[in-house]
């Protein structure tokens, strides 16, 4: 009797986890709301941060007052669209990678939630593996027109360099660096702001998730942002500078990440795996409050 008892217990929590279609759209759309929120917040300290990770600029002032003098205001918005819309499904393949991932998790071993420590995090780190191909080429243009002090067109350049170079060698260039840093950064992106939700609801003994406000929504996403960047930073970096490398004959790394370590160390030193973390930091207080209160928000609007 006991071992039936216990398989109507594990089908009962199986049917309780929602995988219809309805439910992983409704991740996609929730996400996509949050990436576009996060675009249009951090835009312009990204191109700060771009900027000091591959120039020889001293300071995020320098940066501004060059950026206004020779480029205008609106170059801290130089390259928007392809963030706006790669960022949007960036981010509502990693809320969808999360959900996913989750749901599996807890079908797998009969659970009702998910441990914080380890099955959060590799939630997390499959939501940053699984948009990586997306983030990959979007990060690439973005970064040559952000890089870049001459105004040069996204769909020019994504064919310059479609023809010139290939798909892989091209466009794909730096993508192994780019699944490192997004597995590590959304593991701990997620992991961080999970905790953190996890404690406001037994602290202020909350019945349901739902009932936790929006101030201590953008509390908890702009400090699981600064844990995505301190976690990753160098690998960020890293990634910069092999994405905004030249091409052929004028590249100093040929897509390689120990050259481009080696780079960076001998040229800055250890201080220069750190270059733009103030910026980068400040930026993601905004950007990840918006995203996380965004997708909370609208899951909640959505039911």
């Amino acid at each position: 009797m006991s071992d039936s008892s216990e398989i109507f217990e594990d089908i009962e929590l199986k049917s309780k986890i929602d995988q219809s279609l309805t439910r992983k759209l409704k991740d996609i759309t929730a996400g996509f709301v949050g990436g576009a929120v996060q675009v249009l917040i951090g835009q312009p300290a990204d191109l700060v941060k771009i900027r000091l990770q591959t120039t020889s600029a001293n300071s995020s002032i320098d940066v501004i007052r060059q950026v206004i003098k020779n480029e205008g205001i609106l170059a801290f918005y130089k390259g928007t669209l392809p963030p706006l819309i790669g960022v949007g499904a960036c981010v509502s393949l990693q809320f969808y990678g999360f959900h996913e991932s989750k749901r599996q998790i807890l079908k797998f071993t009969n659970q009702e939630q998910l441990n914080l420590w380890p099955q959060t995090y590799i939630s997390g780190a499959f939501a940053g593996l699984v948009n990586s191909p997306i983030t990959s080429p979007v990060e690439q243009l973005r970064i040559l027109s952000q890089s870049s002090k001459k105004t040069i067109s996204i769909k020019e350049t994504f064919k310059t360099i479609l023809q010139n170079q290939g798909l892989f060698n091209g466009i794909y260039r730096g993508f192994n660096i780019t699944v490192l840093r997004e597995i590590q950064a959304y593991g701990i992106w997620f992991l961080t702001y999970e905790t953190l939700i996890n404690q406001i609801i037994d602290l202020q003994h909350y019945k349901s998730r739902d009932e936790i406000s929006t101030p201590e929504l953008l509390i908890s996403g702009a400090l699981a942002g600064n844990a995505l960047w301190l976690s990753s930073y160098p690998l960020d970096v890293i990634k910069s500078n092999i994405q905004s490398d030249g091409w052929g004959k004028e590249s100093k790394f040929n897509n390689s990440i120990l050259k481009t370590t080696k780079y960076i160390y001998k040229s800055h030193g250890f201080t220069g795996f750190w270059r733009g973390i103030i910026p980068c930091l400040l930026r993601a207080i905004p950007c990840s409050a918006g995203t996380f209160a965004s997708v909370e928000l609208a899951l909640r609007l959505m039911g």
